[in-house]
Parts: structure tokens; sequence; C-alpha cells
């Protein structure tokens, strides 16, 4: 069929993607899909993939519709499996009930798939099209795409500012620069990453939980979600010289901890929920990225201190700077924002792109890029 879509195919695959925002929370470390099936410009079927292990969102949108998915074009906001994993492929279930056709707004990169299942619908002779609302499909799996294509997760670095730049008062006073609604917004953010990264240093100064906060979440959410659904990602530290004790608040909280270093510990102290992930002596963040990606960690969600900000942003290692900016000046002797003391010369400081702002009551909240192409 032609590539040429309509205006009712970009409607429909419009809310194929809004279904798939649902499983954001949930579906790690699968991609959010959402799928729709119309007949005769009447939708007939509609699904979302929640969690990886039940169905997926085609095969969810083929049991709403029964019968009437005969005949109907579907709409999925990712390129259909083609594999057998803990749920058989959904281009042959597409096939078995008999749709017409096939739009896709993005191809799969996961070797698994990568084309093989509009090959697969082709070859039943079910034509089928891609790259319809392309960019708001890739937005959507950000984390799960670059795994697929790099190996490794998707990197966002938060941050939490006054309007001089400023984290916290010379004495480590820091609660709270941001106001209620600008750390709910931190709480969703948390929940939608696949794992949130900080450091030993962070946890012996603050001694946090690094959870996502049922009540600290944002009112519109907790009435779409039960708390139980919600996912709390794993807390991963670095915690080199082996400082992090059971004592602390990461493990009152029950989801997994991983501890980053090179020093093997007893870890039978340790909750069950707990592990020692051991890299070579003077690891780079890039081995660290590379072992995550192969536990399936799609995003990465770091909140940690200015030396960590400072290291990664040297290192060229961040996706998407996230600053939370409070209306607020707290004066030089407060603590700076990120520690960068191999900057030199003006000409040398790393460029971004500012991709959104969005205020937040009295806060912003700004969305960074970086500007690869300006530092090249």
């Amino acid at each position: 069929m032609s590539d040429t879509f309509s205006p009712d195919d970009v409607k429909f695959m419009q809310l194929a993607l809004e279904l798939a925002a649902k499983g954001q929370y949930t579906t790690t470390p699968n991609p959010s899909v959402g799928c729709v099936l119309v007949k005769n410009g009447e939708i007939v079927g509609k699904g979302f993939h929640l969690k990886a292990g039940q169905p997926h969102a085609e095969r969810m949108a083929l049991a709403d519709a029964g019968e009437k998915a005969k005949g109907a074009t579907a709409y999925v906001t990712l390129e259909p499996c083609s594999h057998y994993g803990r749920t058989p492929p959904c281009a042959l279930g597409l096939i078995e009930a008999g749709v017409s056709r096939v739009i896709a707004a993005m191809a799969d990169p996961n070797p698994q798939v990568a084309g093989k299942g509009l090959k697969m619908l082709a070859d039943a002779g079910i034509p089928s099209a891609v790259n319809l609302l392309n960019e708001q499909a890739e937005a959507l799996n950000k984390g799960f795409l670059k795994r697929m294509r790099t190996g490794k997760p998707y990197v966002q670095l938060k941050l939490a500012m006054s309007l001089d730049g400023r984290t916290a008062m010379a004495s480590g006073e820091s609660k709270w620069i941001t106001g209620d609604a600008a750390r709910a917004d931190v709480q969703k953010m948390r929940a939608k990453a696949s794992a949130l990264l900080s450091t030993s240093a962070t946890v012996l100064a603050d001694d946090p939980s690094l959870n996502v906060r049922w009540n600290q979440f944002p009112d519109d959410l907790k009435a779409e979600y039960a708390e139980e659904t919600v996912r709390q990602p794993i807390r991963v530290i670095l915690d080199s010289k082996n400082r992090v004790q059971p004592r602390h608040q990461l493990f009152h909280t029950h989801s997994p901890v991983w501890l980053v270093g090179s020093i093997p510990r007893d870890m039978s102290v340790f909750p069950d929920f707990c592990e020692q992930i051991l890299l070579p002596e003077n690891y780079g963040f890039d081995m660290l990225m590379t072992e995550l990606g192969k536990r399936q960690v799609n995003s990465i969600w770091v909140e940690a201190g200015a030396n960590l900000a400072g290291s990664l942003i040297e290192q060229h290692a961040i996706d998407e700077l996230i600053i939370y900016v409070a209306p607020k000046l707290l004066g030089d002797k407060a603590r700076g924002l990120c520690q960068l003391p191999h900057l030199e010369k003006l000409a040398d400081a790393p460029l971004w792109q500012l991709q959104e702002c969005e205020r937040i009551e009295d806060d912003l909240k700004l969305s960074y890029l970086p500007n690869l192409l300006i530092q090249e």
C-alpha cells in the first residue's frame, strides 16, 4: 500500500499513541504500545500493553474487537512483533484475525523484530505502511529504543536550582528549593524511569529512600492508576568504597537496590532485593551503562550531587538534561549546580538545545538535549 496517509489515519494513530502512553509507568523492559482497530470508519477495538508478560497491545485490541476485527485496519504505534516470547507474535494474531491492512507509527529496532513483523504480514498478503507520527512514537519509548539500538539505556540528569544556579545553602540545607507541584512532577518522572541512579555520598548525606512516593504523586495520575500498579524504579547506587549500609532508608522500601563497586562485600547482611554489581577498578560510566543495558534497563533517572552531575556532563554521558528552576536567589555562598573542573574557556562550555519549557506553578521545568553538532 502507499505510504500516503489520510487525515483519518492520523486521527486513529494519535489515539493509538494516547493509549500507548497509559503503559509508560508499567511496561519496562518492554516498550509502551497502543493499537486501534478501525472498520468502515468506526473504531471496533482498542488496546495497550500494560506489563511485561501480559498481552501486547494488538492482542488486547483484537480481544476487544472480537469478530469485528476481520477486514479492519490496525493502527499500532510500533511494528507488530514476530517472535515468541512470553506471549505469541502479534503479527500472527493480526493475520489470524483477518485484518485488511496494518499501519505502524515506526519500525521496531529490536533485532528480534526489525522488519520481520512487517514481512510476516506481507507474506500473508496483508499490506502495511510505517512512519505515521514517527516522532511522537519515538518520544514515547526513548529508553527502549536507545537500548535496542546501542545496548545502553537513555540517561536523564535531573537538577533543581535557584534563579542564580544554586542547589543548596552553604550548610547543605536544600529542603526545599522547589515547590510541591515540581516535586510531584519529579515523582512522576521517577515512576517513568526503569532505574534511578545516585551515589553513596548522597545516601550518606541525606539518607533518602529514592523511591516513588505515592503521597507526592500528581493528583491526576492518582485518579488514573492504583498505587500498586505504579512502578518503583531500581535504585542504582555508585558505592566504590562500600559505604552504604543496611541501616539506610534505601532498604526500608521493598524495591531492588543495585550497589555498584569494585570491592566484593558481604551481601548476606542486606535484604534479598539488594545485589552488588562488581565492575573493574576505575570503570567508566560507559561500562556501567553497558552492564545496565544487559540487565534490560531502558532508562536512567540521575539524582546526585554536583560532582557526579559535572562528571557525566564532561563525559557527554547525558541524553537529556532536566532542570527545575525555583524563583529564589540563594547568593554566591550557596552551593553550585555542577562541578566542571576541566572547563577553562567559555568557548569550551557544553552547549544544550532547549526542547521544552513548562511552568509548574511558580517553578519552571526546562528540558535540554546535548547540542553535539555545535560541540563538535
